[in-house]
């Protein structure tokens, strides 16, 4: 039962990627990727929702708990990103392959991020797929951590966005609100909802296989491609940035330093 789910979620991202990489080459903006994110994992979920046979408790559970998180992450980048082109990362990748690049954006982009996903979404597979019945306490416990992880996205996001719709923050370093308790909250947020997914499967007992999603999910926001090649970015662009780095956590939150 575990094959077929991990087959089942592995065609469906597939055929997500792909999708959207065709759409990426039409459009010439590989950006719609970083909005396909979220809503590919709502896909996943909602495949093995309706392909594999499991607790009914839990697999509901799980699929309403990424659902509401990959469709409000996909919704807010959605109207975060559209009409204002292609990201600068991807730009950047387009002036250094030329004309290959579609073909480089299909290898480094989207069945990288394919893969990610994949290995991400372990906690849903195996969830789903365990047909013990087992939703209590670390349930209970994954659903906190999830809610917590929620909150930190969906309000940092916000406040993020209430700050740069002010004229006279033009150029300032958001240090507000969740943000001067860590420099990334909705990153925070997305570990702490991967974590809770986690642990919620991995009461079904052989689903506990299912914490390397968040392992993946955490190692590569705070060590790859989360806050490494933002804060480089930030830290040439933004005046101030520095002293904001020196006083406020790059991940978990706790109160900003005296400097």
């Amino acid at each position: 039962m575990f094959s077929d789910s991990m087959m089942n979620a592995a065609l469906a991202i597939a055929v997500v990627m792909v999708s959207t990489w065709l759409l990426s080459v039409a459009l010439k903006n590989a950006s719609i990727v970083d909005i396909v994110w979220g809503a590919g994992f709502v896909v996943v979920t909602w495949v093995m929702q309706l392909t594999i046979e499991g607790d009914s408790s839990r697999q509901w559970l799980i699929t309403a708990m990424v659902s509401i998180w990959g469709l409000r992450l996909s919704g807010y980048l959605a109207r975060r990103n559209i009409g204002h082109g292609e990201d600068w990362r991807y730009v950047a990748m387009r002036k250094r392959h030329g004309r290959r690049f579609p073909l480089v954006s299909l290898v480094t982009v989207f069945a990288l991020q394919g893969v990610v996903m994949f290995l991400v979404s372990l906690p849903v597979q195996l969830g789903h797929a365990d047909r013990s019945p087992s939703v209590g306490p670390l349930a209970v416990m994954g659903l906190l951590v999830w809610f917590l992880g929620i909150v930190f996205e969906a309000v940092g996001d916000m406040q993020l966005r209430r700050f740069k719709k002010d004229p006279s923050n033009a150029g300032l370093v958001m240090d507000r609100g969740l943000w001067s308790l860590t420099r990334h909250p909705n990153y925070f947020g997305d570990s702490c909802v991967w974590w809770g997914i986690g642990i919620v499967a991995a009461e079904a007992g052989t689903a506990a296989w299912g914490l390397i999603g968040p392992v993946v999910m955490t190692l590569f926001l705070t060590k790859v491609s989360g806050v490494p090649m933002l804060e480089r970015s930030l830290a040439k662009r933004k005046p101030g940035y520095a002293d904001y780095m020196a006083r406020t956590s790059g991940f978990f939150p706790r109160p900003p330093k005296k400097v």
